[in-house]
């Protein structure tokens, strides 16, 4: 991942709430707060995944507090960096690097009561649905052609959308980067995928993607963990 990744990591500054507080859902293995040695064990590593190298990267259990102009696409802009403006029980984070030419992924996997996993999806899928344009106010980012692509498909839910960040540093014209999110939900687990194409790169001017291989190696792994409870 490069600086032009990072503009949109990260969980934001703010204060927790009571994540475990709410209360609505099934009971299940899946359906509950997994801890955070829980989330550790299910979670990817370079031996589930051949091909990439999976590094430790830094998140936080508060809710994000960064904003949005509109207020109501932040969603979709804390979803760039792997987050939501709902706190978590557990939250981890992973970069995902490919050693040959492959796309990898920026990923989160937070841990909500249940209920809540399912309010983040919706927020976000609300968010995609209704913002087209809008800006990152901390960052000074622009973000446009919001795009909620069909339902891939995975989890208990999942929603897909690619956007463009415009990038701009003094008066240099802006850098435009595509970048695709993927969010499933998976019980009471929140995955966040997240990858960019650099526009100096091969094809940089095509939409980005999230690969499936990654999303399918964590999904089955927290399928594993469910199993053996």
């Amino acid at each position: 991942m490069t600086s032009l990744a990072l503009a949109g990591c990260g969980t934001g500054q703010g204060s927790p709430t009571d994540a475990a507080s709410e209360s609505a859902g099934t009971s299940g293995a899946q359906d509950r707060p997994l801890s955070n040695t829980e989330l550790e064990r299910a979670t990817i590593t370079g031996a589930d995944l051949g091909g990439y190298e999976v590094e430790r990267a830094v998140a936080g259990t508060f809710a994000s507090r960064k904003t949005a102009d509109p207020a109501e696409c932040a969603p979709a802009m804390e979803a760039v960096g792997g987050s939501s403006g709902f706190a978590a029980t557990a939250r981890i984070a992973r970069i995902i690097s490919p050693k040959d030419h492959r796309p990898g992924a920026y990923m989160t996997l937070s841990s909500h009561s249940p209920g809540r996993a399912e309010q983040v999806l919706d927020a976000l899928r609300t968010a995609a649905e209704r913002c087209k344009t809008f800006r990152d106010i901390q960052a000074d980012f622009d973000y446009e052609a919001v795009q909620l692509r069909p339902d891939p498909g995975y989890g208990d839910e999942s929603l897909s959308l690619r956007l463009t960040q415009l990038a701009s540093y003094e008066d240099e014209e802006p850098i435009r980067v595509p970048y695709a999110v993927v969010a499933v939900r998976q019980g009471a687990t929140v995955a966040i995928f997240t990858n960019f194409r650099r526009p100096d790169g091969p094809n940089g001017r095509e939409p980005a993607d999230v690969p499936n291989a990654i999303i399918k190696a964590q999904l089955s792994k927290l399928s594993e963990l469910a199993a053996a409870k």
